[in-house]
């Protein structure tokens, strides 16, 4: 049997009492909502004169920032993004439906997950297009080959740029990671620098996605122990969670190394598929931060974002949805998420439409035999206030079909879950 063991009469150093202090406030934030009550005798060991900000705020920032466009080449778009839980927004995007002159034919969308500031992701999102175009990679007669090196060297070329400029104008160190699409009339160019993430969805199921670069990867790790560096916490030297990225200079100091040789690579990787448009097979595109991967699985987002594309026709309504749900399963980063359609992405049916009314229905009801008294009209444990990512999820994760039967006296455990958390 173990028994427990008195502490020491030994004094414990102020650094040990202030590290404990910090841990506990950490998870009592993340477990228990909130910081800790001090008790009145408690003495205060913090210092007041250096304070260390916490990451996360009290409450998240809701407020979604939202746009739609489209060419007339059938490609059309919508980005949301919202800040969340995070004490700052880092995320940036560029949606470009249609590029200038001879490339009128080309689209090139892309979100940015800066880390440690804003100002490399803001750079980036106004200027990496630029840099790529600058290579002349993509005049002329269309070579995958010669685009996806151009997109390789624009990515190098400006990283170079900013690492000048944070050496000369005493930049924010920041850092930022990178995901993209390049679509020209005939393919499609996936980039991916970081942990963000790109996914084509093909008749129904992800055909494609772009793979994550952190540290515990053999091949990344392998790079940043031929630098130097270490692979500790999964993490960079203890410190940074993606192995690639733009910015980040202090993890590329080595100057005889080549830019892709640092602790840190800025290099991208570039895939290249043939479009599918004729027979309306490619659907759609989607780009996203990992505050939204975080939360939701490839094929589990690709999934819900078909299913609201049979009930609605407002791209950038499903782009909320999607970062209301993220909330809703835990994710506590910046949220950013662009959704590229195809004329082969899902239409609003009115089977889909006539299920969605027949769900909300249900949900209603079994909400209203869950929270009115037995003598009374009025709610007893809830309000009607709206409870749109719980019924959403419902209906994409349990099938509306099998849900809103008029003869169903059952509901799942999803429902139960999700009823009793709104009357709790």
């Amino acid at each position: 049997m173990r028994t427990a063991r008195r502490a020491s009469n030994a004094e414990v150093p102020s650094f040990l009492r202030q590290l404990a202090k910090e841990t506990e406030r950490m998870v009592t934030f993340f477990f228990k909502g909130g910081p800790r009550e001090r008790d009145a005798d408690e003495e205060d060991y913090e210092d007041e004169d250096d304070p260390v900000p916490s990451p996360y705020l009290d409450r998240p920032v809701l407020e979604k920032q939202v746009a739609e466009g489209g060419s007339d080449r059938g490609v059309s778009y919508a980005v949301a993004s919202m800040q969340g839980w995070r004490a700052q927004m880092e995320d940036a995007h560029t949606c470009m439906s249609q590029l200038k002159g001879e490339l009128a034919g080309w689209s090139y969308f892309a979100v940015f997950d800066g880390h440690a500031g804003t100002a490399v992701a803001q750079y980036c999102s106004r200027n990496l297009l630029d840099h790529i175009l600058a290579t002349g990679a993509l005049n002329g007669p269309e070579d995958p080959e010669e685009v996806k090196e151009g997109i390789n060297k624009g990515f190098l070329a400006i990283d170079s740029h900013m690492h000048q400029l944070t050496r000369r104008d005493d930049w924010e160190r920041s850092g930022s990671t990178a995901a993209a699409v390049l679509i020209s009339p005939r393919r499609l160019y996936f980039i991916n620098c970081g942990d963000s993430r790109a996914l084509l969805c093909r008749g129904g199921e992800v055909v494609f996605y772009t793979e994550d670069h952190k540290p515990c990867n053999p091949r990344e790790r392998e790079r940043i122990q031929n630098a130097g560096g270490s692979v500790t916490l999964q993490r960079v030297n203890g410190s940074l969670a993606v192995s690639r990225a733009l910015g980040d200079f202090p993890f590329k100091e080595v100057d005889w190394r080549p830019q892709t040789e640092q602790l840190v690579s800025p290099e991208p990787e570039v895939h290249e598929m043939e479009r599918r448009g004729d027979g309306g097979e490619d659907e759609f595109v989607v780009l996203a931060c990992d505050g939204v991967w975080d939360a939701m699985g490839n094929e589990e987002l690709c999934a819900f974002v078909r299913s609201r594309m049979h009930v609605c026709n407002d791209l950038r309504e499903i782009c909320s949805q999607v970062l209301d749900l993220c909330l809703y399963k835990g994710s506590l980063d910046n949220m950013s998420i662009i959704i590229v359609c195809f004329s082969g992405a899902p239409k609003v049916s009115q089977k889909a439409l006539q299920e969605e009314a027949e769900l909300e229905k249900l949900i209603d009801l079994k909400k209203s035999s869950r929270c009115y008294g037995p003598e009374t009209k009025t709610p007893t444990c809830c309000t009607s206030s709206d409870f749109s990512p719980q019924r959403i999820y419902q209906g994409y994760q349990q099938g509306a079909v099998s849900r809103a039967s008029k003869h169903s006296t059952s509901h799942t455990d999803a429902e139960s879950d999700c009823l009793q958390s709104e009357c709790s």
